[in-house]
């Protein structure tokens, strides 16, 4: 069987790891950065310890509305988050994401890894979604 496409990004960010971090388990940050474009985030939770659940619904510009959920599965504050992570419209082709955060002098070197996609196709996309997500997450910190 073979391998399931898999997608691995790298940021440099300028702001503590603690920001970072921040920036992905406060959900009231989450509202600020998430989304692909400039569509606005509707809701964001997140219980962020071993088996709890987080939960992003964010409108893309192309007037759709997107719903992602899952269960962290590791979380050390401030150096590494990995969860689960399923679409409510296909639950069944969950992925998983494991996120870095290792401090750089006064940066963060931020190493974004999602895993397990179902295709091809699901890897390219996400690629393009996490790319706008990050350049957004980049403008909002280095502000």
């Amino acid at each position: 069987m073979a391998a399931k496409p898999s997608l691995t990004l790298k940021r440099r960010i300028k702001a503590a790891p603690e920001k970072v971090y921040a920036a992905w388990t406060d959900p009231q940050k989450l509202t600020q950065w998430f989304g692909p474009d400039q569509g606005k985030v509707v809701s964001a939770t997140a219980d962020v310890r071993v088996g709890g659940r987080y939960r992003i619904v964010f409108n893309t510009m192309d007037g759709e509305q997107h719903d992602v959920s899952g269960l962290y599965d590791e979380v050390v504050p401030h150096e590494k988050l990995s969860f689960s992570w399923a679409w409510r419209t296909m639950p069944e082709r969950e992925s998983h994401v494991t996120l870095t955060f290792k401090r750089d002098g006064k940066d963060t070197l931020l190493t974004l890894l999602h895993e397990q996609f179902a295709d091809q196709a699901a890897r390219d996309g996400h690629e393009q979604g996490w790319s706008g997500a990050l350049d957004k997450l980049e403008r909002l910190l280095a502000a």
